[in-house]
């Protein structure tokens, strides 16, 4: 059995997957069958998951949104896709493998998919920078969008990270000036644009190919104007305060359903993506496609103001001040 990372929470689920292990090495060593007993096991291991992961708190949800098992941009590609065409570099500076893209088909349909990619150890993780893009990141999925609308081609985004990158580098190479450039172009894009986040939602790094027609949103991530560990430093002055910042924060699918800032949850396996990566991926490939079929039969105008009015109603209520 390969190791598997256990978030706190899921401590009671460990401690029963530990007794089955200890259970079904004792029946094999003595002879003994005990095939009803871990069964029973077995149950139990479920409905404690089942339990827990129906009652997350919006901390824990971060936790697993930040899973280092869970499936990133390629594993859904690989998992969804076919025929996939990866299509490298800015055109100006390089190729940041933070972000990535290129030609593929979701089922009988031609689409474009960028989408942030982390590592699954030290080295990949540097060598794509956990996720978190340069400016050259974002150019390149402008260009891919550019590529994409010129041949009439629907765009699929996959977000995950944490936010752009914001060391000097960033700066020196206009990290802001590349974000606000695709918020702009992104609302004249002709053809339709599904945005999903299948783990970390932050900030400036989520929008640069975060604005769509249908924003979905896995069910065991997040979407967030900073992370709960910088609004617990910048309110409380400590960063142990991320779990209260990250329930203010309204983060999570449901309440970002309510404010109309995520038009869908797709649904995970219980135990969240990691746990089964295979039906993860079916699920969301459903709802691709079925967002897809709906907004093919949308001419290009329809489509661009639906997004420009969807973001310019974003943030806007009525109320009073008593």
């Amino acid at each position: 059995m390969s190791a598997r990372t256990t978030l706190p929470f899921e401590s009671p689920i460990a401690v029963l997957e530990d007794k089955l292990v200890e259970l079904e090495a004792f029946s094999q060593e003595q002879d003994i069958d005990v095939s009803h007993e871990i069964n029973k096991m077995k149950e139990k291991i479920e409905e404690t998951r089942n339990s827990i992961y129906a009652n997350l708190t919006p901390w824990q949800k971060v936790q697993v949104a930040r899973h280092p098992d869970r499936p990133y941009t390629m594993d859904y590609i690989r998992a969804m896709t076919t025929g996939f065409i990866e299509i490298h570099g800015d055109r100006i500076h390089r190729d940041d493998r933070a972000i990535l893209g290129g030609f593929a088909r979701i089922g009988d349909r031609k689409v474009m998919v960028i989408g942030h990619q982390k590592g699954r150890d030290t080295k990949s993780n540097l060598e794509c920078n956990f996720g978190c893009a340069y400016p050259e990141g974002y150019r390149k999925a402008l260009r891919l969008m550019k590529l994409a609308d010129k041949f009439g081609v629907p765009i699929v985004t996959l977000i995950d990270t944490p936010g752009a990158y914001p060391g000097v580098e960033s700066e020196e190479r206009h990290i802001a000036e590349a974000i606000a450039v695709n918020l702009r172009e992104s609302f004249n894009i002709k053809v339709p644009v599904i945005c999903v986040i299948i783990g970390e939602g932050g900030s400036g790094g989520a929008l640069g190919i975060g604005i769509g027609n249908r924003i979905l949103m896995m069910e065991h991530a997040y979407y967030s104007v900073i992370s709960p560990e910088g609004c617990a430093a910048i309110l409380w002055k400590d960063r142990a305060y991320a779990d209260k910042a990250a329930a203010a924060l309204k983060l999570t699918g449901p309440d970002l359903l309510k404010f109309k800032l995520a038009d869908e949850v797709v649904p995970e396996p219980k135990g969240g993506a990691h746990a089964d990566p295979g039906t993860a991926a079916a699920n969301l490939k459903e709802a691709l496609l079925r967002n897809l079929e709906a907004l093919a039969k949308k001419p290009a105008g329809e489509l661009m103001q639906e997004r420009y009015d969807k973001f310019r109603t974003m943030g806007i209520f009525e109320g009073s001040v008593e």
